[in-house]
């Protein structure tokens, strides 16, 4: 009669095969080798994977005015005042509609979904070196809200070779330390935005400019962004420990209705066009042209100047908020570097 083989040997303890491997690197490795093992504590009450986890950070606050705003960035910013004052009201006006939302929701949610808002998105034109950036970075230092940093020309359309525009949303949760409902009211900042202007004469899928440009449209306004990117590893690997350990993962996403979006570029070609049409778009014996210095074309900058450089007008819609740099002389530099 055939005998049953022997059980297998049981599966060793996190101790033991953490032992058994150091032995094992420590002979073919040295000691350049170590083993450390992670462990998560297991919850008190089952029940309490249904709830939604408990943080300690505070909820965003905003109660500044315009002028605090301006007074601020005086500290930090050479010239710039008409810059300073509209970036100020955009600002205060975006997060008081923000807070009013946030205090409506909880009084009267359904009340709160109707409301319709075009967010307060900006535009930044100007030369390079006039500060641009460092005046968004400020007023994210102000407000105390996460800011993100990035070029244009680095993302492509989903799909393709290059960024997603939606890790732009995850760095916020990065910058805020895991903070979510704090990262839902950070600043994005995305240069070098001239750069993605898509050829009018184009045939096919233009990868960096066009796509790019119809995937911000979504982000801009209104949608949830999950925060675990289905291409980061180490993300998907933690869901996958959270769905052995709990039977499901967390879908944590991330709103981006009250993310303030900034979008800025040297648009040098765009000079050359409003000159163009400034300079000889009179019409009739009796008209006289317009005489506009070349520090001063981009105060005539249009929607349809935009559109015509390349950019898609649902795009340049979703940014109401159009803000001119002036030029610096070398004076204004001689201040920066002394300052």
């Amino acid at each position: 009669m055939a005998q049953n083989p022997p059980p297998p040997p049981p599966f060793p303890s996190p101790e033991e095969l953490k032992s058994k491997i150091t032995e094992f690197m420590k002979q073919n490795f040295g000691d350049r080798v170590s083993v450390a093992t992670i462990t998560e504590p297991e919850p008190a009450v089952a029940e309490e994977d249904e709830k939604p986890e408990k943080t300690e950070h505070k909820e965003f606050e905003f109660n500044l005015l315009p002028r605090d705003i301006k007074a601020h960035l005086d500290r930090f910013v050479i010239k710039q005042e008409e810059a300073k004052k509209v970036l100020a009201i955009a600002v205060c006006d975006h997060y008081n509609h923000a807070n009013y939302l946030r205090r409506l929701e909880k009084e009267d949610p359904n009340r709160a979904q109707e409301i319709e808002y075009i967010k307060q998105n900006v535009i930044l034109v100007g030369p390079t070196g006039v500060g641009k950036t460092y005046l968004i970075k400020h007023i994210a230092d102000l407000i105390k809200v996460p800011f993100v940093k990035a070029d244009a020309t680095k993302f492509s359309e989903t799909g393709y070779v290059g960024g997603d525009v939606e890790d732009l949303v995850r760095e916020l949760v990065h910058k805020a330390d895991g903070d979510v409902n704090l990262a839902q009211f950070g600043i994005i900042y995305i240069d070098e935005i001239d750069k993605i202007a898509s050829a009018g004469n184009l045939i096919g899928r233009d990868v960096s400019g066009r796509g790019v440009q119809t995937t911000l449209l979504k982000l801009m306004e209104e949608t949830e962004v999950p925060v675990r990117s289905m291409n980061d590893l180490q993300a998907q690997l933690q869901a996958a420990f959270e769905f052995q350990r709990r039977g499901k993962a967390k879908r944590d996403t991330i709103n981006t209705r009250h993310i303030l979006f900034v979008v800025s570029g040297a648009f040098e070609k765009l000079k050359e066009q409003v000159a163009r049409r400034v300079r000889h778009g009179q019409i009739g014996f009796s008209a006289q042209p317009i005489h506009v210095m070349d520090n001063e074309l981009f105060q005539h900058v249009t929607t349809q100047d935009f559109i015509e450089y390349g950019f898609e007008p649902e795009f340049i819609g979703r940014l109401p908020v159009r803000v001119v740099c002036e030029e610096l002389d070398a004076n204004d530099l001689f201040d920066i570097s002394t300052s």
